[in-house]
């Protein structure tokens, strides 16, 4: 089984999602996750354009942070931290070209690593992880050679497979984040339980001829019709 697991290291519903697929991981170690880009804010002015200004943005992300911490199973979000914190809410852009960089060097295991330590970074310590050496300390962590990641981090073809994902995510249909599609033709929209995650794989494995089952309910962050982001 092939589950493609569309996610934004800005979104905040993402991080609980990302917990649980690594349960889900360990649980079915057969199934292979792919991992892919998808940006709900690639640059400062799409934060502008949804929240009126950049500096708006950050007020209106952390009352999603709030709902997210609901959500995540072990309530990590430090919503405190980041009111006190003196940067502007970070764009998609640095983060995801570092996780795809170090995809390319480490496959999905390495973007995996790297995408949950940026995340870890933003939402419980509260660091810029649009700032290069917050985005070097988490790839040198992570047992990846500096030297050889650089290079690749600023290249124009690894932010080329970043939007090649989100070409991917539209062809899918796919309006926000976290999505998982299964098998090319199932669909999981949301940040759902594990067990209805478990549920939806175990159905998919016995009916794997059944049009796109998508579960509704899960709470998502996505753009609106009017371009505003939003979680719910």
């Amino acid at each position: 089984m092939k589950i493609e697991f569309f996610h934004d290291v800005i979104c905040s519903f993402c991080f609980p999602m990302s917990y649980r697929m690594r349960q889900i991981k360990e649980r079915y170690p057969n199934v292979d996750i792919i991992h892919r880009s998808f940006a709900l804010a690639w640059e400062s002015d799409d934060l502008a354009n949804q929240f009126g200004s950049r500096d708006n943005a950050k007020n209106e992300i952390l009352k999603h942070w709030e709902h997210a911490n609901e959500n995540d199973d072990l309530h990590r979000f430090n919503i405190s931290g980041m009111k006190e914190a003196s940067f502007q809410f970070p764009t998609s852009k640095p983060a995801l070209l570092a996780a795809t960089a170090a995809k390319i060097i480490g496959g999905d295991a390495a973007y995996w690593n790297v995408f949950d330590s940026l995340q870890n970074k933003l939402f419980v310590e509260n660091k810029n992880i649009e700032d290069i050496n917050i985005i070097r300390e988490v790839i040198i962590q992570n047992n990846i050679d500096w030297l050889t990641f650089e290079p690749i981090f600023t290249s124009e073809e690894t932010e080329k497979k970043v939007f090649d994902d989100i070409k991917l995510a539209q062809e899918y249909n796919i309006h926000g984040a976290p999505f998982l599609v299964i098998n090319e033709k199932y669909g999981i929209n949301g940040a759902q339980s594990i067990e209805v995650i478990q549920e939806t794989i175990e159905k998919i494995a016995e009916e794997e001829h059944e049009p796109l089952i998508l579960i509704e309910n899960g709470s998502t962050c996505s753009l609106d019709k009017n371009g505003t982001w939003v979680c719910e």
